[in-house]
């Protein structure tokens, strides 16, 4: 393995540390557009039903945690590791896409 690759999986495992621990510690507080959607009073001009809850992800999470698990902070958790994941995912592949046209 050489030093970029040690790199990269201390830096994912580092990621993952941070979702899979942190995040079920993470405030309840309504984040920065919802508090002022709610401050500035229009929050009742939005949808009846938002588009993230047509998504088929909807099926899966509800917020920040995953439906299928009953315990909130394990829910909670697992949905940080797999944003991570998916993130990490995306960023990988995009690289290698760069990567293969740069080198053309």
């Amino acid at each position: 393995m050489n030093k970029n690759q040690i790199l990269i999986l201390t830096g994912l495992a580092l990621a993952l540390s941070i979702a899979a621990f942190m995040s079920p510690f993470a405030s309840k507080d309504p984040d920065g557009l919802d508090r002022v959607s709610k401050d500035l009073k229009f929050e009742e001009k939005s949808t009846t039903e938002p588009l993230n809850k047509k998504l088929p992800f909807s099926q899966i999470f509800d917020e920040y945690s995953l439906k299928s698990i009953p315990h909130e902070r394990a829910a909670t958790g697992l949905a940080g590791v797999t944003g991570t994941l998916v993130v990490f995912g995306l960023a990988w592949g995009i690289g290698k896409i760069a990567i293969k046209k740069s080198s053309k």
